[in-house]
């Protein structure tokens, strides 16, 4: 919106083209993230106080949980207005990309609302239906998977639909360029091809399974929030390096052009996160909620899937992995052996609190772990 008015006076103030630069504008939407989530947090906390929408607390879980108990929820609404704002301004709204990662993070966060108000409504933790909330993910992820497939295929906004029906024609057997293919990092050339079928049913995984990640692990007080915003930091690199010819040539990664302008809407994510923190830190003010948790997970693993770092992501959001397969794991144990565990309970993160750990203990903890796993996952820009 903002870089339409500055091209527009740039034909007569040659001062405002500056915010042509993708970098510029990446900053500045981190700020006004920043400044939306700060000043409209204190009044989004009075007004769930008010309407008390207030958490509902496991009554099996940690016994230290139970203070927490009324305290407001769904402050990921926050975070999404946030994003939101901020992304609206300072984006090229003509950009395809930018307009799918918006609606499928929308899309995830209206079924965390949903969850969110049955939890707060008939007070029951449990929220909506399992059943109901993995199909509403499913369609939304699947809707993603299929323009993904040709979206990232294709050289700009205009060639996805020819693209599309040239898939369509061929009987559903034409071949992807290899820039959607799997790539494998610490590897110069290792990627496999995935065909039509294959991207869609990666992208379908990677988005709705990293939504329910991020989601898992959005059980202490700041230990979601702060990992989400360091592995957004990293893939908006990712995003910038993969929209530049030069660079992504110079990295041996595929150019995907329009990818960078995802930055932009990933330093968004990073500001309006910090925002949150200030209000989510230890004691929370609020909580985020399924709005806030499943909507930042789906628009990480959308991001990921368009800048063709699927493996990279799973590295970074390392902790968020552990939590998801604790729960897999303490599941199929303790169906299988009739009653037992694994862990003292799951996620992870409940593990250790009932191990002896202090909840800032965890959450510092996974913070540092995140770190260095983003390091990790960033050194593959050169590391091959």
């Amino acid at each position: 919106m903002l870089l339409e008015l500055a091209n527009w006076l740039a034909t007569d103030i040659r001062a405002f083209a500056v915010f042509n630069y993708l970098t510029l504008r990446a900053v500045l939407a981190c700020g006004t993230a920043l400044l939306v989530g700060l000043m409209a947090g204190p009044m989004v906390i009075r007004k769930l106080t008010q309407y008390k929408i207030g958490q509902a607390v496991r009554t099996d879980g940690p016994q230290t949980h139970l203070v927490k108990a009324g305290t407001p929820t769904m402050g990921g609404a926050l975070v999404l207005l946030s994003i939101g704002i901020s992304t609206l301004l300072w984006a090229d709204l003509s950009n395809r990309f930018v307009w799918v990662v918006m609606i499928v993070t929308f899309g995830f966060g209206w079924i965390g609302w949903v969850d969110d108000y049955r939890k707060v409504v008939y007070k029951n933790p449990r929220g909506l239906p399992g059943k109901w909330k993995y199909f509403w993910q499913s369609v939304v992820g699947i809707i993603a998977a299929f323009y993904l497939a040709f979206a990232v295929s294709a050289q700009n906004g205009d060639k996805v639909f020819d693209l599309f029906t040239q898939w369509v024609h061929s009987g559903f057997s034409m071949y992807l360029p290899n820039k959607a293919d799997l790539i494998v990092p610490f590897f110069k050339s290792v990627s496999y091809p995935l065909g039509v079928w294959g991207f869609i049913a990666l992208t379908y995984f990677v988005i709705v399974g990293t939504s329910n990640a991020v989601n898992l692990t959005d059980g202490l007080d700041g230990l979601a929030i702060m990992p989400t915003v360091l592995v957004a930091a990293a893939l908006a690199i990712f995003a910038y390096v993969a929209g530049n010819a030069v660079y992504s040539k110079y990295l041996l990664l595929p150019y995907i052009p329009g990818a960078g302008e995802l930055a932009v809407f990933l330093a968004a994510i990073g500001g309006a996160g910090l925002a949150f923190l200030w209000f989510n830190a230890y004691p929370a003010q609020v909580f985020m909620g399924d709005v806030g948790a499943l909507a930042l997970g789906g628009a990480l693993g959308c991001v990921a899937v368009i800048v063709r770092q699927e493996v990279v992501l799973f590295i970074m959001g390392g902790v968020f992995v552990a939590e998801t397969l604790s729960v897999m794991i303490q599941v199929l144990y303790f169906k299988a052996s009739g009653g037992k565990r694994v862990f003292r309970m799951a996620p992870l993160h409940h593990h250790y609190e009932l191990s002896g750990w202090k909840e800032t203990q965890v959450v510092v903890r996974f913070w540092i772990i995140t770190m260095m796993l983003v390091l990790a996952g960033l050194s593959t820009l050169k590391l091959r």
